[in-house]
């Protein structure tokens, strides 16, 4: 157990101010910073873009200062870690990283710099800690006393209930059993009850303390569209709402992400595709050139993604649904770090449910844990068919409840937030049951009848009476469900059958040609004892074109100026625009994304104040002294020749 020595609190506050140029600590940061600062272990919940890094950055810094050592970072990603040492380094701070881009050279450097006590923090990854010759070093350290602080980002990787399970976490185990006076720290961004349990008992943590935020992202616009022609309705998206903004799209498979950055090239957006198949060095050129350009979509795999802290991604898209809620939140909470207006948008269907059920079904896991993932795949499909408010629902499945927003038509008796399709344009509703009985009892007769099960192609044109070579061949004309739903459309039935699969009255099972079977769960709504209610197969027409003319005017804005600078005047217009163009060179220079120099917020301060001095520039949040010392005469040159 760590032993905790209560540190003033003026300490990280001080640091917070005068490294990274930050005036004061956002939410529960302060609390946490205190707590790791004195020595305590901590487990950290904090939303993508809610300042996860200086939680243990601003103690590391003060540890350091106070004689107590190196803070080692365990990061899974090469890309992360360069621009995290690329960002310390700016504001003045001693950072490195050892991962497989150094060379041996380079790596007996960092080793002579780590046991000199030149370096507050190293990142590393979680490879590389268990190996004999790391366990040395940190060996060496602790004997020192040189030991501060371990920092386990990306904690949910530990889990094997977490969306992104990495086998190599689990050694993480000897961090504590090794160096049990070291104190801790575990941060995520993602974790269901389950996967935060796991968290602590993998990682030993029982005896810390747990900080979980708010995972509300109210900036975020959340729409989840009825999958038809997603290729065609995704350009219509970006299209329409995000052109010449920096996006993210998910695919599901590798052959997929290259189609579709394809089609977005040939359709005139700058478009790049990223897998794991790609080569190591186009995908790091890739992934090199979304961080630091603009307006650049990147089509990926989840391969994609983890650490990436690029703060202008205006959207991100899936066009094909992600495995669960964590997986979903964690990718859409890409877009708007900054805090700006963004867009998570999906297109859903049918064979995405089928997909994700068989994925499930095949994978050679054991019962229990097929269980928990059909569990978690039950509340995205709940999510994806919601007709009530979507960010009630996805703060739900964390445990929190949204405090709702102000309702200006007073229309929505359920909670409203003001900022999802649901909420901005309700849904029409329509009574499904006597369509989800029609079907589900198709389902049992032609079971009954043929002795085996079919999939929903053939079980929807039983409903709606079409006559084919196979409904001939098995007989299934004289079913007397036969044409009994012609009154529906395909759209319709489709829509029933993905909600009667969410609910779990259906099953696909991938063993059998993706056939439909029914489960318990059919026999109350078979009864008439449970409504089945879904939102109608199109949205009204009058409020669809009023409510796309309002995003179009939004998108308009949005691409003419970025949020940051959206309030500048005229003449603050020009000094933002040139010193976006400085910022870019000095980036280059340094080979590092724009946004590690200085965020566009920071920019847009700038160019609102006008200085004339450094002392104009003093206060400015995010330019901390070693910056303010590094770039301030240029900042004024810049500013200057633009004003």
């Amino acid at each position: 157990m760590t032993t905790v020595d209560h540190a003033p609190a003026r300490v990280p506050l001080a640091i917070l101010q005068e490294v990274f140029g930050y005036p004061a600590f956002r939410g529960q940061q302060a609390a946490v910073v205190d707590h790791v600062t004195s020595g305590g272990d901590a487990l950290v919940l904090m939303p993508t873009g809610g300042g996860k890094s200086l939680c243990y950055q601003v103690p590391a810094i003060a540890r350091q200062r106070a004689g107590r050592g190196v803070t080692l970072v365990i990061s899974p990603l090469i890309a992360l870690m360069h621009d995290q040492v690329g960002a310390l380094d700016e504001a003045g701070v001693p950072a490195a990283f050892l991962n497989s881009t150094l060379d041996w050279e380079q790596t007996k450097e960092v080793e002579r710099k780590l046991l000199a006590g030149q370096l507050t923090l190293l990142y590393a990854a979680p490879e590389r800690i268990s190996t004999p010759r790391f366990l040395g070093l940190l060996d060496t350290l602790h004997a020192h006393g040189k030991l501060s602080l371990f920092a386990i980002d990306e904690a949910h990787c530990v889990s094997q209930w977490g969306h992104d399970f990495r086998p190599e976490y689990r050694a993480l185990t000897v961090l504590h059993e090794r160096w049990p006076s070291v104190p801790r720290i575990a941060l995520t961004a993602t974790a269901d009850d389950t996967t935060r349990a796991d968290i602590v008992e993998r990682l030993q943590l029982q005896e810390s303390q747990q900080f979980v935020s708010s995972f509300d992202r109210p900036n975020i616009r959340y729409t989840i569209v009825e999958k038809k022609d997603p290729t065609t309705q995704l350009l219509r998206f970006i299209q329409n709402e995000h052109t010449d903004e920096s996006g993210i799209v998910y695919c599901q498979s590798r052959r997929r992400v290259e189609e579709l950055a394809q089609t977005l090239c040939e359709a005139g957006l700058d478009a790049m595709p990223y897998h794991a198949g790609l080569p190591a060095a186009e995908r790091q050129a890739n992934q090199d050139r979304f961080l630091r350009d603009e307006g650049v979509i990147m089509v990926a795999t989840i391969a994609f993604g983890m650490g990436i802290d690029k703060p202008d991604v205006r959207f991100v898209a899936h066009i094909d649904m992600p495995k669960n809620i964590e997986g979903y939140y964690q990718e859409t909470g890409r877009a708007g770090r900054d805090g700006g207006p963004a867009q998570a948008w999906m297109a859903y269907g049918l064979q995405d449910v089928v997909n994700q059920r068989r994925m499930i079904d095949e994978s050679p896991a054991e019962d229990a844990f097929k269980q928990i993932m059909v569990r978690k795949l039950d509340a995205l499909l709940g999510l994806a068919e919601a007709i009530d408010c979507r960010r009630a629902r996805l703060l739900a499945y964390f445990g929190e409840q949204m405090v709702p927003a102000k309702d200006p038509s007073g229309a929505h008796t359920q909670p409203y937030c003001g900022n999802c399709d649901n909420c901005l344009q309700p849904p029409d509703v329509w009574d499904a049951t006597d369509c989800a009985r029609k079907l589900l009892s198709t389902i049992y007769r032609v079971q009954q009848m043929s002795g085996i099960g079919f999939g929903a192609g053939h079980i929807m044109d039983i409903v709606r009476g079409k006559s084919t070579d196979k409904m001939k061949q098995f007989g299934h004309e004289e079913l007397s469900t036969f044409g009994l739903g012609a009154e529906f459309s395909e759209p319709q039935l489709r829509g029933v059958l993905r909600q009667l699969i969410a609910v779990g009255a259906l099953h696909v099972d991938a063993q059998a040609f993706n056939t439909l079977r029914l489960l318990d769960g059919a026999r109350p709504i078979l009864r008439g004892e449970q409504p089945v209610r879904l939102r109608a197969a199109s949205a009204k027409p009058e409020r669809a074109r009023k409510v796309r003319g309002e995003r179009a005017e939004r998108g308009s804005r949005s691409r003419a100026t970025p949020p940051a600078a959206a309030e500048l005047d005229a003449a603050g217009q020009a000094r933002f625009t040139a010193l976006k163009a400085w910022r870019g060179e000095v980036a280059r220079e340094h080979n590092l994304p724009a946004y590690v120099i200085f965020h566009d917020a920071t920019l847009a301060a700038i160019a609102a104040r006008d200085p004339q001095s450094s002392a104009d520039l003093q206060g400015v949040t995010g330019i901390g002294a070693t910056k303010l010392e590094r770039y301030g005469e240029e900042v004024l040159r810049v500013s200057r020749q633009a004003g």
